[in-house]
């Protein structure tokens, strides 16, 4: 008996989808189960399920880079439209003052 020769199956058709209706898509079951148990995971602060095996650990030079220059409190007379201007930017102002005053040292170096 001849074997029987199956017919070519069809490709199946590409199924477009836009951004927009993958994220409004409403999780299933088993999604809310495993998003529920890595929030409560996350909540209790529990890592000790995270795999670190593949991160190479740090040297000592790069763990130096990470260091922060240490600061020093200072008093400092500013013009009240240099204040007023510096303030607009919004909270941070002494952190912006410094980091101006670092472009400018960094330029005369």
């Amino acid at each position: 008996m001849a074997k029987k020769e199956s017919a070519p199956s069809q490709p199946a058709k590409p199924i477009r989808m836009s951004a927009e209706s993958i994220w409004s898509k409403p999780l299933n079951k088993r999604q809310k189960t495993v998003l529920e148990k890595i929030a409560k995971s996350q909540a209790s602060g529990d890592d000790a399920n995270i795999d670190y095996s593949d991160i190479p650990a740090l040297t000592e030079a790069q763990l130096a880079e990470f260091k922060r220059a240490p600061k020093r409190l200072v008093a400092v007379r500013l013009d009240a439209d240099v204040f007023e201007w510096i303030k607009q930017f919004g909270p941070g102002y002494s952190t912006r003052i410094n980091h101006v005053l670092r472009v400018v040292m960094s330029q005369h170096r």
